[in-house]
């Protein structure tokens, strides 16, 4: 018998663990607890309305959402009256509201004012936490298209949510400062996406309580930012999986030449793409929601990929959902315009997906041409 051969193998010491990006037991009920409120109390001609009347969010119902259901103690730690749930559970939330093109804070405060003051790690910032653990609204006074955290001057255009905001996180060159919202002067501006309502913060002559010094609040900040764009894609993802559903439904209902018109070869060879682009969407966003929950050292890079690929898929998916609607899909009374103006928006916030190209290109050491 011949005796095998003692080849060298090179084998890693500790071989990597794939990444397990499915679906907890726990996130499916987040979910599903999360899409029935939005269905019962935030229906489509709600959503409109509140979006037309220009009067922010609903307060019963964010604190439902946020305090009942407990989604805005997800990322606060236990030992401040939260959750620790982590970046995967807000993800999940984060779906859920861009598929009912919701008109809440959760983005603003829950993810990026409180990864903010995690990153702070200061006790004035702390103290903050188990405020907005219970339903405080805290926005950043940074304008939604921010990428980077830069000292503010005396008015910021641009900042979501602030009109139903209790306190603004302000970073100027002396530090990064919790300005209650009642000494600011707020003034609505008009947006594309108006279930995402902006406003002019006038901020001068305020005084706030110093949370962190200038470059502090600003590594903070950037994290706070970061966290944003990383489960900003998720609400993409979201807002196209709602679209390419409801595209789905429609056409199997729609009868042209007495067939349906999904039967139709090339509304199929379009559907079928749309499917895939979801599906990669869906990879791409989960990676970076599991990427900052466990702080993983490639995490900028996959938040860069995420943006880059989710913004354009949702863009896509809602220019898709109105085509295919045909005459319904036109008008005002139909969504498909809410999810077009949502992705539209998203698409600038926080970084456009040419910005986080830029990024990857640095990320990954890729020379200009």
């Amino acid at each position: 018998m011949t005796a095998p051969l003692d080849l060298p193998v090179d084998l890693p010491a500790d071989p990597p663990v794939a990444t397990d990006l499915r679906y907890s037991t726990e996130e499916e009920d987040l979910r599903a607890a999360v899409r029935a409120l939005l269905a019962d109390r935030a229906p489509h001609p709600d959503v409109l309305a509140r979006a037309e009347s220009g009067a922010g969010h609903d307060p019963a119902l964010w604190r439902t959402l946020a305090v009942e259901i407990g989604t805005a103690a997800l990322l606060v730690p236990e030992k401040q009256g939260g959750q620790d749930a982590g970046h995967r559970a807000a993800a999940v939330v984060l779906e859920e509201l861009g598929r009912g093109v919701a008109q809440l804070p959760f983005l603003t405060s829950s993810v990026i004012a409180t990864e903010t003051l995690l990153a702070c790690d200061t006790p004035a910032a702390a103290a903050l936490l188990p405020a907005l653990a219970e339903g405080a609204v805290c926005v950043p006074a940074v304008p939604l298209t921010a990428t980077r955290a830069r000292p503010a001057g005396d008015t910021v255009t641009s900042v979501a949510d602030a009109a139903g905001a209790d306190t603004f996180l302000l970073l100027t060159d002396s530090g990064l400062y919790a300005v209650p919202a009642a000494e600011a002067r707020i003034t609505p501006q008009v947006p594309l996406d108006l279930t995402r309502p902006l406003a002019e913060v006038r901020l001068d002559g305020v005084r706030g309580e110093l949370l962190a010094t200038a470059d502090a609040g600003r590594a903070a900040l950037d994290r706070g930012l970061l966290a944003g764009a990383g489960l900003l894609a998720s609400e993409q993802l979201g807002l196209a999986d709602w679209c390419l559903t409801e595209t789905v439904g429609y056409l199997r209902t729609r009868h042209q030449f007495n067939r349906p018109v999904g039967s139709f070869q090339a509304l199929k060879h379009r559907l079928a793409r749309l499917w895939l682009d979801v599906a990669s969407a869906r990879a791409a966003a989960r990676a970076a929601a599991d990427a900052l929950a466990t702080g993983a050292a490639d995490a900028p890079l996959l938040v860069s990929v995420a943006q880059a690929h989710c913004s354009g898929v949702a863009v896509r998916a809602a220019e898709e959902c109105v085509q295919l609607h045909g005459g319904i899909g036109m008008t005002w009374e139909h969504p498909a315009h809410l999810y077009l103006k949502r992705a539209k928006a998203d698409s600038l916030a926080l970084g456009t997906a040419g910005h986080h190209r830029t990024l990857l290109a640095d990320l990954a050491d890729i020379p200009a041409p």
